[in-house]
């Protein structure tokens, strides 16, 4: 596995735990254990009250940090297409809103049109993420072709 492919698989199911957590926070109700952004009372390890919402926060903090690496290394990659390069800006973009929404969310008291949009932002950013993801993959496979392809092209000694 490349580190590309590792990075952006890892990001992936980092993203896809954190959506989860997402969903557990907004459905059992401690959206707002943390009333504060973006730490929660008692500074930056919360009481044990504050634990799920925290949770929540520390691997959406981790995703976006991992969201950044890749574009980086998206964009580095030469052998990077340019749907991938776009599809992992577009990606850092989301994660840029996704901040902003959950910030807006916190502060609006958890307003269920500003919690769907939250939601939906976040699906498109794993959709952007599968995409740069699919593309990683791609790549090993067409270097892999390349290789065997040239392997028999050439001549017999």
């Amino acid at each position: 596995m490349t580190l590309l492919q590792k990075l952006s698989f890892g990001t992936l199911a980092v993203l896809f735990s954190l959506i989860f957590i997402g969903g557990y926070v907004s459905s059992s109700g401690v959206g707002l254990t943390c009333p504060d952004w973006p730490l929660c009372p008692h500074g930056f390890v919360p009481a044990y009250d504050f634990i799920i919402e925290y949770i929540h926060r520390t691997v959406a903090a981790s995703t976006g940090a991992l969201v950044v690496i890749t574009m980086a290394f998206t964009l580095k990659s030469k052998q990077a297409p340019r749907g991938m390069k776009i599809a992992s800006i577009i990606a850092a973009g989301a994660v840029i809103g996704q901040i902003t929404l959950g910030a807006i969310v916190i502060v609006e008291r958890l307003h269920s049109i500003l919690v769907t949009g939250h939601l939906a932002l976040g699906l498109v950013l794993f959709s952007m993420v599968l995409m740069t993801t699919v593309y990683a993959w791609k790549i090993k496979a067409q270097n892999k072709a390349a290789v065997e392809a040239s392997g028999r092209q050439q001549p017999a000694a």
